[in-house]
């Protein structure tokens, strides 16, 4: 009789806090992508939302967000733990940056977690370097509630250790997840995009004073000097927050920096939301992608990892998240605001083609080990080793 070998996982409820799609954040994304992978390899319990909500967004939720948190009322982060209370869930999933909750410091989702009785995991997308500032002492309290930590890097989990005193058993670094893409086929994208015959620099954000863009600008420039059919994407819309503040005055500064750099003709804002679809086809036309980040401490960057993924040539200033992705040989690092640097990065790679396919095959391949299915079968694994060690012991 033929003998069928059969793997079978129970399958685990969890509930997710975090922003949603298609609310227009970093946060939203991630939690889209990372529970649209585990649902496919947890099909039988799939993933409910309770969404980090601002009342002023005209926002219409997908079936899979059974709660609404009003971000501004702490009375509203009570009513979503109780409600967690009543589920079946097995556990609760907290995807955690600041800004997203309301209180001083974020401190209404502690109020949540207090309440809560199931099984907790924090992801931390950014850890506080003072743990004894206002938003310090919230990470602290989050951690002590926890009963697992992910973070995306291994500077965040000695952070954890030596800073916040979080035991290093409750600690699980899980990179950021990335789509799975071929290797190799910008050219396709270039003229899909009609910038075949170009050098391709740029970087996909949602547009804000930390990116430091003007800093690739002035690059572009020195770069225009050898390479003049150099283009340079500045792709995605102002950030939502930056927007309501300020309005569109750091886009309209970069606009008047490319003026000012004689390079009006050579950079192409794209002022969208993209949908994943389109943004993939952007990136993946992309030869050279830049991120001139301005905050050291900067501990993740989904833009980023999807570049390594793509097996891009990545030119980054050193962010906790590029140091430790890039390193090896994986991209070029370069100061903290240097646009010369920046453009000997480009120079040197483009004169260097053997140097560049290297660097872009070694990101690539670090890449597999970031793709969603991974990223989503280690939370899994995490949630079973929560629930077994949860388990009441028998006498």
């Amino acid at each position: 009789m033929e003998k069928k070998l059969l793997y079978s996982r129970q399958p685990i409820k969890a509930i997710y806090v975090s922003s949603y799609i298609p609310r227009k954040c970093g946060i939203a994304t991630y939690t889209k992508d990372l529970t649209n992978d585990i649902n496919m390899l947890n099909p039988y319990a799939l993933a409910e939302i309770l969404a980090i909500h601002r009342p002023e967004d005209n926002i219409i939720y997908p079936w899979e967000v059974k709660f609404k948190i009003n971000q501004n009322d702490l009375e509203s982060y009570i009513q979503a733990a109780n409600y967690v209370n009543q589920s079946g869930a097995d556990l609760v999933v907290l995807e955690h940056e600041f800004g997203l909750f309301g209180g001083q410091g974020g401190d209404y989702i502690i109020s949540f977690t207090e309440v809560v009785k199931k099984p907790l995991i924090i992801t931390f997308h950014t850890i506080i370097e003072d743990p004894a500032n206002q938003y310090g002492i919230v990470q602290k309290r989050l951690a002590d509630r926890a009963d697992a930590i992910v973070v995306m890097i291994n500077d965040s989990a000695s952070k954890l250790m030596e800073k916040y005193q979080v035991p290093e058993e409750k600690i699980v670094v899980i990179p950021h997840g990335i789509p799975d893409l071929p290797f190799g086929a910008g050219e396709h994208f270039k003229r899909k995009k009609r910038l075949k015959g170009k050098i391709v620099l740029g970087n996909i954000n949602l547009l804000s004073e930390p990116k430091g863009i003007e800093y690739a600008l002035r690059a572009v420039a020195k770069i225009a000097e050898k390479y003049p059919n150099v283009v340079y994407l500045v792709i995605g819309q102002t950030h939502p927050v930056v927007l309501e503040k300020f309005g569109e005055k750091y886009r309209r500064f970069l606009k008047k920096e490319a003026r000012h750099l004689g390079i009006e003709d050579k950079v192409h804002f794209i002022n969208e939301y993209l949908p994943l679809e389109e943004l993939l086809e952007w990136l993946q036309a992309i030869d050279f992608y830049i991120t001139p980040y301005l905050n050291p401490d900067q501990s993740s960057s989904g833009a980023l990892a999807y570049a390594i993924g793509a097996g891009k040539s990545c030119i980054s200033t050193p962010y906790l998240y590029a140091q430790e992705n890039l390193s090896n040989g994986k991209g070029v690092i370069v100061p903290f605001k240097d646009s010369e640097a920046i453009a000997e990065a480009v120079l040197e790679l483009l004169e260097n083609p053997q140097k560049r396919l290297t660097m872009e095959k070694k990101a690539y391949q670090h890449g597999r080990l970031m793709t969603w299915a991974n990223v989503g079968l280690q939370h899994l694994d995490l949630f079973q080793t929560i629930l077994n060690l949860k388990k009441p012991t028998k006498n």
